[in-house]
């Protein structure tokens, strides 16, 4: 769609539309850049504040993904006020205010307006040096690829609405997408990486191969390798597959190549639409164990699942 309209062209405008990156960045100064994104979703859990909680953080991790500091957000808010109590609306917004805070930024305000079910998110702005920018664009070939969380969070979401997820997967699911990608960053930050993106809608395999586009390599993932959240495999293998992974895999068909044997469950784990997913990090491959030790110091999860490779077209091989 955004080809359709005029590209944006300005000596600031450091990233904008055209790498299809996490956020845009515009320079103001020689020290000083901005860094902008808006996010927002429908509900992923009946809990209201938990809602929350998920959604600002899902929105953060933008910011987070460009190697930025958050510094102030604002509401987006649909909401049923003629259907819903307010007191719900209440505890969405008590949530999102509470991670907002945790990331050390400032929430200012927002806007609302009625809607037929709720919908909530944020618009947040950071602060990064104009020559710290990281990006979705740097990948290296010898690049480790390097995942801060599980997959399966959209298979898990799909398993709560039909009642078919115990309390221990729902809570499991829960911590993960209400923590913030904050540790991961600032260690990516203090190691240096290539690139980086935050595993979201698109899946795992959607927005790796939206970094092979813009850096121009290819990509090969180690299935055995993806850490991935327990009973998802079995709850994608009753059906509880969320609509988005099949669209995801539909896109990337003629963009992917399987090794022979790879079922059809494990590709579609590896396209769930994750909501405040983690890091995919392309890490120059002699700071990989470091990296990957600090993460694991911190509490965060660090797993090496492929390597940037040398590629005329951009794909990317599971195996």
């Amino acid at each position: 769609m955004l080809r359709q309209l005029d590209p944006v062209v300005d000596p600031d405008l450091i990233i904008g539309s055209s790498t299809s990156d996490d956020a845009a960045v515009y320079r103001l100064t020689d020290d000083t850049a901005i860094v902008q994104t808006v996010d927002y979703v429908t509900p992923v859990v009946d809990d209201p504040y938990t809602f929350g909680l998920i959604t600002a953080a899902n929105a953060l991790s933008d910011i987070y993904a460009m190697g930025a500091k958050p510094l102030i957000a604002l509401n987006i808010i649909g909401f049923p006020a003629k259907v819903l109590p307010m007191e719900i609306l209440v505890e969405i917004l008590k949530g999102g205010a509470c991670k907002v805070k945790e990331a050390g930024a400032l929430l200012v305000g927002g806007h609302t307006i009625e809607d037929n079910e709720p919908k909530y998110g944020l618009a947040v702005t950071g602060l990064v040096h104009p020559g710290c920018v990281v990006t979705n664009a740097g990948a290296q070939p010898g690049d480790a690829l390097i995942l801060t969380k599980p997959l399966g969070i959209g298979i898990i979401t799909t398993a709560i609405k039909g009642d078919m997820a115990d309390d221990s997967v729902y809570h499991e699911a829960v911590e993960l997408m209400s923590t913030l990608n904050g540790q991961a960053a600032r260690i990516m930050i203090e190691s240096g990486v290539d690139a980086c993106t935050d595993v979201t809608g698109f899946g795992l395999l959607g927005h790796l191969y939206e970094m092979v586009v813009a850096s121009g390599v290819g990509a090969s993932l180690w299935l055995r390798n993806i850490p991935v959240l327990k009973q998802a495999r079995t709850l994608a293998s009753l059906g509880m597959v969320p609509a988005g992974a099949y669209r995801n895999l539909q896109y990337l068909n003629e963009k992917l190549k399987w090794e022979d044997g790879i079922e059809d469950v494990d590709k579609l784990i590896l396209a769930d639409p994750q909501t405040s997913g983690g890091l995919l990090m392309a890490v120059p491959g002699d700071k990989a164990e470091g990296v990957i030790n600090l993460l694991l110091a911190a509490g965060v999860t660090g797993a090496k699942i492929g390597e940037i490779v040398q590629s005329a077209t951009p794909f990317i091989f599971v195996r």
